[in-house]
């Protein structure tokens, strides 16, 4: 038996295969984790979502902005899900775009493993949470997207304010809050507000902010982290981290990392030729 996670999809399903096959992966016993942003950019996201759906026995999925967005454009009217781009109104007028839909909204925000002792999160964690309250926040979330006020929350997803969680926020800023830190954070200040524009590599910050997994005085975590999302940092590891998003929709590389083991391992395939290569790839 072998636990993979992998990076952000984001559409890439001829690159997803391949890496499944470098992996020898085997349903019967193997067991894979997706960091999220699943869809958009990579031009085959109804292929990738039929791919992990068909997996979800074998998969644990943490969503990401793009998966989240997705999930919002869904609860428009048609015309308006009509003016997005060709690749998701793909996915919205698929035959088994409701049944798509309904699992990717049961997919959860941060997950934990405690007999590996490795926690698994789209994006960051706030310099003041510590494990339990990051899964406090992101059970908060997920209650809500599986319950009937959903559309509710999917409604009032986008914004930039609250541009920092804390334990006084109530309703729909709370969640909106926590959903930005998991699913949209890389670099905050030392009370967790989130720099929304800066998305290079550390060192091009703005004066004051950090990396999410470097803001002094952050809550130490006895739990190794594994996350997507930030395509300019590629990957890394340090601090107990391990970002595994190498922006194969950008050209680069589709990640995997096996978890299972006393030392992570690397698993890599390059991007399909076509992919335009673009140092830094966005969100």
């Amino acid at each position: 038996m072998a636990i993979y996670a992998i990076g952000d999809v984001q559409g890439c399903h001829p690159e997803l295969q391949r890496l499944l096959d470098k992996l020898r992966f085997d349903p019967a016993s193997d067991r894979l984790w997706f960091c999220g942003d699943l869809v958009n950019r990579g031009g085959q996201s109804l292929q990738t979502l039929r791919l992990i759906h068909s997996l979800r026995e074998q998969s644990i999925v943490t969503l990401g902005n793009h998966d989240l967005s997705l999930l919002a454009i869904a609860q428009r009217r048609p015309e308006a899900q009509s003016k997005v781009n060709p690749e998701l109104r793909e996915v919205l007028f698929a035959d088994d775009a409701p049944v798509l839909m309904e699992w990717l909204r049961s997919q959860k925000l941060l997950h934990h493993d405690e007999q590996l002792n490795w926690t698994m999160v789209h994006a960051g964690l706030a310099p003041m949470w510590t494990l339990r309250q990051a899964q406090r926040s992101a059970q908060e979330i997920e209650r809500e997207l599986g319950s009937p006020r959903h559309p509710r929350l999917l409604k009032n997803l986008f914004g930039n304010r609250p541009a920092a969680w804390n334990s006084r926020l109530q309703g729909i800023e709370r969640m909106r809050a926590s959903i930005n830190t998991l699913t949209r954070m890389r670099y905050c200040d030392v009370q967790g507000r989130i720099d929304f524009e800066s998305k290079g590599i550390p060192g091009t910050q703005k004066p004051g902010m950090y990396p999410w997994f470097e803001v002094p005085g952050m809550r130490r975590r006895e739990t190794r982290i594994v996350c997507g999302h930030w395509s300019a940092l590629g990957r890394m590891a340090g601090m107990g981290v391990y970002a595994i998003d190498t922006g194969c929709v950008w050209g680069g590389q589709l990640t995997a990392l096996r978890l299972d083991c006393e030392e992570p391992q690397y698993i890599t395939v390059d991007a399909e030729p076509y992919r335009k290569r673009i140092p830094g790839g966005g969100d």
